[in-house]
């Protein structure tokens, strides 16, 4: 074939497509921070990540949600 043209034109699997909003990931910030060893919730304090806030009830490190 002349310049290596005509291959390589398939059209795959088709994985990846139609995802659009909803679909994977989630982003942005969490809405609130949660304790992961008793469960408390409190609301995310927008500048302050959530491994920096100690639950009010047992002082453990809470998680963003």
């Amino acid at each position: 074939m002349p310049n290596g043209k005509g291959r390589g034109q398939g059209r795959g699997s088709g994985q990846g497509r139609g995802q659009g909003r909803g679909g994977g990931q989630r982003g942005g910030p969490p809405t609130h921070c949660v304790c992961p060893k008793c469960g408390t919730r409190v609301p995310h304090q927008r500048g302050v990540p959530c491994r920096q806030i100690s639950c009010p009830k047992c002082g453990t490190q809470m998680m963003g949600e």
